[in-house]
């Protein structure tokens, strides 16, 4: 791997664990279903642009009810659940938590049967699962009834990642991938546009707040997707893996640094659980990737 992928694979990290800390200062003033239609409709225009200044094709009329139901799954149903659990959790516990993803990845391709499950991958599901409940327990904030269904809306948002990426890895190989986004974010901004049209007289959005929008739907959830696919032509898919490891630490850091979010080392246990359940299931081996960086 060349430095310039190593340092692209950071900054993709640290973008989308800027994203959590974005839907605390957001979530409020929209809403969770607004907010996610008002992201979904930045991000299909980011990537319209993109396909036009690329010169790609969208894909033909029949395929694109399949990838809206793609857009349900892996965009729509995500958002509303990291948005609603943002009006309670702290940004770093939703970053944790997204790191599940790979345990839901690794089911969701056995029931498909795209892949057999092995020991380590079960071993890995058992532990993110843990580290779950861990996290929930002994993290800074208290345990209570609407903790925890934050904490499995994103453990559900991170399910329809992990499930949907068998169905995108599918779409993706009918279809160029930048044209299956585009159409998935712009089925999936219609499915939200009654949702956000009803939202309009009770948003309180502030420049700020704005501000926060316009990174979460043009970069975060737009234009870093285009650089993610760039990258993804140029280096192995498991080192392209490694960035989804990354995104908690910054996830928590910029937190920590710009909502004031406590840290504590009762959020350790449950967190290395839980990047431990990932690095399991994925193979991810940080050691055989710092060598390859050498």
């Amino acid at each position: 791997m060349q430095t310039r992928h190593f340092v692209q694979l950071i900054a993709m990290s640290a973008l989308w664990g800027a994203s959590f800390p974005l839907l605390r200062i957001a979530s409020p003033a929209f809403g969770p279903m607004a907010l996610a239609g008002i992201r979904c409709a930045l991000a299909a225009l980011v990537l319209a642009l993109l396909m036009r200044m690329l010169g790609e094709r969208w894909p033909a009329r029949a395929a694109w009810l399949p990838l809206a139901a793609l857009g349900l799954l892996t965009v729509v149903a995500p958002f509303v659940l990291f948005n609603w659990a943002a009006l309670t959790l702290p940004a770093g516990y939703s970053a944790v938590l997204n790191a599940t993803a790979p345990v839901f990845g690794v089911l969701g391709a056995t029931i498909a049967g795209d892949e057999k499950i092995t020991v380590r991958s079960l071993l890995g599901c058992v532990a993110g699962f843990a580290g779950v409940a861990l996290l929930v327990q002994l993290g800074p904030i208290d345990a209570t009834p609407q903790v925890i269904l934050a904490a499995l809306a994103c453990t559900a948002a991170a399910g329809c990642y992990g499930i949907g990426t068998t169905f995108m890895k599918r779409a993706s190989a009918r279809h160029p991938p930048l044209a299956a986004a585009a159409t998935i974010h712009i089925a999936a901004a219609l499915a939200l546009a009654i949702p956000v049209g009803v939202a309009v007289p009770t948003m309180q959005p502030s420049t700020g707040v704005w501000l926060a929008v316009a990174l979460l739907g043009l970069v975060t959830s737009g234009f870093m997707y285009w650089i993610s696919m760039r990258l993804m032509r140029e280096i192995p898919a498991s080192a392209a893996t490694s960035a989804a490891f990354m995104i908690p630490l910054f996830g928590v850091t910029w937190g920590s640094l710009f909502l004031g979010e406590p840290v504590t080392a009762g959020m350790l246990p449950g967190s290395l659980l839980i990047l431990l359940a990932a690095a399991l299931i994925t193979g991810f081996n940080p050691w055989r990737m710092r060598r390859r960086l050498r």
